[in-house]
């Protein structure tokens, strides 16, 4: 193969056919509408949760909207929208057309902006969004007023030629820049992050060792851990949650404590570009002494069938185990409900408390609270921090106008002509002002036939 001979026709092909098609505005418009039709969807629809939990709120039958079942989500991957092969090609490929746009029309725009001429025959000025013409010897003060108004202004001989405003044509450019670096940034966090979600009951330990989601490049953590030193919840005066708080030790390999801190939400831990958020909460043991026994700590588990969360256990009564009673409870104040066996409430018990129940004395000694953390690392926060950062500039950058102004001075008169790319009411007073305290041999500024264009 005569690869000399192919490579003329693919560089006509990159710049006739590809590159003019990646820097085409509908391209774009309608990648970046799929971008944020797929975002909305991953954010209504919970993102990497197990599969049991996309069965049993997006059952085959009935399917929502008809068609949309835990069978279809999880097989289009729109259980982990973020990470799937798909949503990353759509970002790349709009990075790409964003790219080509750029190469393509922003900086040739710059460039032209940049590297200006003079303009040395009188129908150029037909030409510009606005012209006239000047008495012989006005072109002086007009240099002069352009200057008091900001304006840049270059002379030679019978010419003049002023701008201001050339920060407008940078605007543009770090707008795409800083999309650009947005986009890396969310990429690199789906190849190089991971997730998790874990409820640690108290006095236990975290480790990272089976997370939910993971990037291809994702480095997870095995020389540290996080022990759960303590959960509680703050409750108002009508008993309603108003907070609630994990106290967490990070332990490195040795166990021993490196950082200390308590969380709560929208007050999470950082250490090594892993971050731990509050997320949620449970009941996870009841610790209960029966008679004279020693405590016995028994795990609760979430009831199904019932309205809210609702925690219980079954507590033996008998040593051969032919009897006991259910606790229950619904949050960690300490009050929980005794049935028996036919489902009838006995009695009701706070912790610390003790009741007689089938024969024996039940004291309920403590309720053992987990709680529920979301462990996120994203290694391309910074870069999306920062592209958020300059989109921010570039866009304030992007409202000043780019003005300019040439002159002429030859045998005949003089002429004047303008032209910019946004705020043309605006340029058009800045003009007229300039030139109403010239002696102008038309009494006012006169719009070219191509009035209105702008470059």
């Amino acid at each position: 193969m005569n690869f000399a001979s192919i490579l003329p026709g693919w560089r006509r092909f990159w710049a006739q056919e590809l590159l003019p098609t990646l820097a085409d505005l509908r391209l774009a418009i309608l990648l970046l509408l799929s971008i944020a039709l797929f975002s909305i969807a991953g954010t209504v629809i919970e993102q990497g949760q197990p599969v049991g939990f996309y069965q049993a709120n997006y059952p085959e039958k009935p399917a929502l909207f008809g068609f949309l079942t835990w069978r279809v989500l999880v097989g289009l991957g729109l259980n982990r929208v973020y990470s799937t092969w798909w949503f990353l090609a759509l970002l790349i490929l709009f990075g790409a057309s964003l790219t080509a746009c750029t190469f393509t029309r922003q900086i040739p725009a710059l460039k032209a902006a940049w590297h200006w001429k003079f303009y040395d025959q009188p129908r150029q000025f037909q030409k510009l969004a606005l012209s006239t013409t000047l008495v012989r010897g006005q072109l002086p003060g007009v240099a002069v007023a352009l200057r008091q108004r900001g304006y840049r202004v270059f002379e030679a001989d019978n010419f003049l030629y002023a701008r201001k405003g050339l920060v407008g044509r940078w605007g543009p450019i770090l707008v795409h820049g800083s999309m650009l670096l947005i986009l890396a940034g969310s990429i690199w966090g789906s190849l190089g992050g991971f997730m998790d979600q874990e409820m640690i009951p108290q006095g236990e330990t975290l480790t990272f060792d089976h997370p939910l989601e993971r990037g291809v490049w994702a480095r997870v953590p095995h020389d540290w851990s996080v022990r759960v030193n303590r959960f509680w919840i703050e409750y108002t005066p009508d008993g309603h949650i108003d907070q609630f708080y994990s106290d967490l030790s990070v332990l490195d390999q040795d166990q021993q404590e490196v950082k200390h801190q308590t969380i709560h939400v929208n007050q999470p831990l950082r250490y090594r570009g892993v971050t731990l958020y509050q997320a949620d909460w449970g009941i996870a043991a009841v610790q209960v002494r029966v008679n004279q026994s020693p405590v016995l700590q028994l795990p609760m588990a979430v009831l199904s069938g019932v309205q809210g969360r609702i925690w219980g256990s079954w507590i033996p009564t008998q040593s051969d185990l032919s009897a006991g009673v259910s606790l229950v409870a619904k949050d960690l104040q300490g009050m929980l409900l005794a049935y028996d066996g036919e489902g009838k409430l006995i009695a009701t018990v706070r912790r610390g408390m003790a009741v007689d129940l089938q024969g024996v004395t039940l004291a309920v000694v403590d309720l053992v609270g987990s709680t529920g953390l979301q462990i996120k690392a994203d290694p391309g926060v910074p870069l999306v921090y920062l592209g958020f950062g300059l989109l921010m500039a570039g866009v304030v950058m992007s409202y000043f106008s780019h003005s300019q102004v040439w002159g002429l001075e030859t045998s005949e008169g003089g002429y004047l002509g303008g032209r910019t790319n946004r705020a043309q009411v605006l340029f058009e007073r800045e003009l007229m002002q300039i030139l109403s305290g010239l002696t102008l041999a038309e009494p006012a500024v006169a719009p070219s036939p191509e009035s209105g264009k702008t470059d």
